[in-house]
């Protein structure tokens, strides 16, 4: 596909495209395209590829093994990646590759793509790998960007896409707010679905900054939304899976036959094993049962700015109780103003003097603050976007208590919406918090030429000590690799995530250089202090795992024991979160420090 080609394609909508966008946003989506490719000078490297062959065996039988898949699952149903790697945008990314890639793009890639149908074709697909020793990686939509995307760890893998023809809704109930859905179904497409019925003022659903992605992969990734059902993870009710040797197993309330309580009771009776399958490779999610949210009788969105740096602390020993105690009922977020006007879509060089022309030399914070000056939000340091849920009478009193609370920070100001034009990211914020996906993350990658990101997610409490200790560690990394820096908390009930986005170049070596040698100290200082990751990208797995050693690494050997038991031949997406079979292990396989190849020394014998 040619540059031009790829820029003019009609962006995908629903129900056209099981990944399209709903037509409410595409004239969102269809600019956003454009503000990308506007941006974009890498070019597209239009050769021929052979198919990369994983290690383990040869190409002569890797061909065979290939045309054996396509016996089983359809000849048109597998994909050989032959062919040049487009990297494309969000809704019409690659399913062989990482689009944004942090090392070479040939590295983490796919050697050919299988679109199974149904649970027994992923059966199917299992018990081939096993026949062949062939690694296999699923994914549901391949829209983790910022982790890895669609990309394989063990390069060369056959990706199991689960998405394009497993898409179905199989049950909404607006009696008990559950839906049950397979891994191709969106936010976008859950939602959608919901107006079709009539539902959409009666139930909600929660959803990320973007729409775009699998209900099942955010969720079994463990990712968050905006309303007070953020916790994706915490939502989810059963779970149906393949497991690495072709079983099927249904968890909870779905593991008995005729089950009327699938969706509204998580736990069944036993052992509670839901959680082996969230951010593992021990099986394959083909569905899952999920918990929606009732309408609350009304909901008001509101935005404090808050002016110096220093007032993250105090800001976070408000925010704590507040939050704990549901006064603050959402996952909100806590911006910095950086990131802020990066979120605005356009390129740095609308906003540096030529003193800081250079990607090498950060942006500086009397460039930011000129630039925020001129917003309709104004000039500030942190912004808070939060909603208050329920009737009028229920939300003034909760919002008279916020706002008494938050002037006791000086210079605190609220924004007041009327004020704002409508494309402004406060009604983006706003959408989401009310369960209607949007189309407005990401801008902040037009920040730099081809616009990648890579995420640094650690977990803390809500503290103004954690906050300050994490935003401190943050920017002096940011500064050492000279890396503009991009702060914001997600605030949880218990908890916050700090999530920082590197933004870079995608076709800039030393940019990614840097971005990759950033994001791994903060990875290692953070953990020095008691601060872990809860979500990563594959180049950091390995790194990120080796973090929770206690006890001489005892959970790593815990998980490495069910990887054996449960996949002794090692087939199921090998490394992932950096947990490896035994086939795999102590051979080089592991990235972490300045380890920039993906592949290791060779892979052991068949185990069964």
């Amino acid at each position: 596909m040619s540059f031009e080609t790829e820029a003019t394609t009609p962006v995908p909508i629903l129900p056209e495209a099981h990944s399209g966008i709903p037509s409410y946003l595409l004239a969102k989506a269809t600019k956003t395209k454009q503000t990308v490719f506007d941006g974009r000078t890498k070019p597209v490297r239009d050769r021929q590829r052979l198919p990369v062959v994983p290690q383990g065996i040869c190409r002569e039988d890797f061909l065979k093994a290939l045309d054996d898949l396509r016996q089983q699952i359809g000849g048109e149903y597998v994909s050989v990646n032959d062919r040049p790697l487009v990297d494309g945008w969000y809704m019409e990314h690659p399913n062989t590759h990482d689009m944004m890639t942090i090392l070479d793009e040939e590295e983490f890639v796919a050697s050919a793509v299988v679109y199974p149908g149904s649970t027994e074709d992923v059966q199917s697909i299992v018990r081939w790998a096993n026949k062949w020793l062939v690694p296999i990686f699923p994914i549901s939509m391949g829209r983790n960007l910022g982790y890895g995307g669609a990309a394989p760890r063990v390069r060369g893998s056959v990706t199991i896409d689960l998405g394009r023809r497993m898409n179905a809704i199989l049950d909404i109930n607006p009696e008990d707010y559950t839906c049950l859905v397979e891994p191709g179904v969106s936010f976008y497409g859950l939602y959608e679905e919901l107006g079709k019925r009539g539902l959409q003022e009666h139930m909600w659903v929660d959803t990320p900054d973007l729409g775009g992605g699998s209900i099942i992969g955010n969720t079994v990734d463990r990712g968050v939304g905006y309303t007070p059902y953020g916790d994706h993870w915490a939502c989810h009710s059963g779970l149906e899976v393949v497991l690495p040797t072709g079983e099927i197993i249904r968890t909870g309330m779905g593991a008995l036959p005729g089950s009327n309580t699938w969706q509204a009771f998580p736990y069944g009776f036993g052992p509670y094993s839901d959680g082996i399958f969230s951010q593992s490779n021990f099986g394959i999610v083909t569905k899952m049962g999920m918990t929606l949210m009732p309408n609350p009788g009304g909901h008001e969105s509101f935005m404090y700015t808050f002016q110096n740096e220093e007032d993250l602390a105090p800001l976070m020993e408000i925010i704590r109780p507040l939050r704990i105690s549901q006064i603050l009922e959402n996952v909100a977020q806590l911006r910095h103003v950086t990131q802020a006007i990066a979120a605005r879509g356009l390129p740095r060089t609308s906003f540096y003097s030529s003193s800081s022309s250079s990607p090498s030399v950060p942006i500086t914070p009397e460039e930011i603050h000129a630039a925020a000056a001129k917003t309709p939000v104004g000039d500030h340091t942190w912004a808070y976007y939060g909603m208050s849920y329920g009737p009028p009478h229920i939300r003034s009193y909760k919002l008279a208590i916020i706002d008494a609370e938050f002037h006791k920070i000086p210079g605190c100001k609220k924004i007041d919406p009327s004020t704002l034009p409508e494309d402004e990211y406060f009604f983006s914020r706003d959408n989401i918090a009310a369960g209607v996906p949007d189309f407005h993350e990401l801008r902040w990658c037009n920040w730099r030429p081809n616009g990648g990101h890579i995420a640094f997610s650690p977990v803390s409490p809500i503290r103004g000590a954690d906050a300050t200790k994490l935003f401190q560690l943050g920017k002096e990394i940011h500064e050492r690799y000279k890396i503009d820096f991009f702060p914001a908390f997600c605030v949880g009930l218990r908890e916050m995530h700090l999530i920082v986005e590197i933004v870079f170049d995608r076709d800039d070596a030393d940019e990614k250089k840097r971005a990759l040698a950033c994001l791994r100290d903060m990875v290692d200082e953070a953990a020095k202090q008691g601060y872990g990751e809860y979500r990563t990208h594959l180049v950091l797995m390995d790194q990120v795992a080796g973090t929770y050693g206690f006890n001489d690494g005892a959970l790593g050997k815990f998980n490495e024991k069910l990887k054996d038991a449960l996949d002794p031949n090692s087939i199921l997406a090998p490394g992932r979160c950096g947990i490896w079979g035994q086939r795999y292990r102590g051979r080089g396989w592991e990235m972490t420090g300045d380890r920039k190849k993906s592949e290791g020394d060779g892979v052991g014998p068949r185990v069964v």
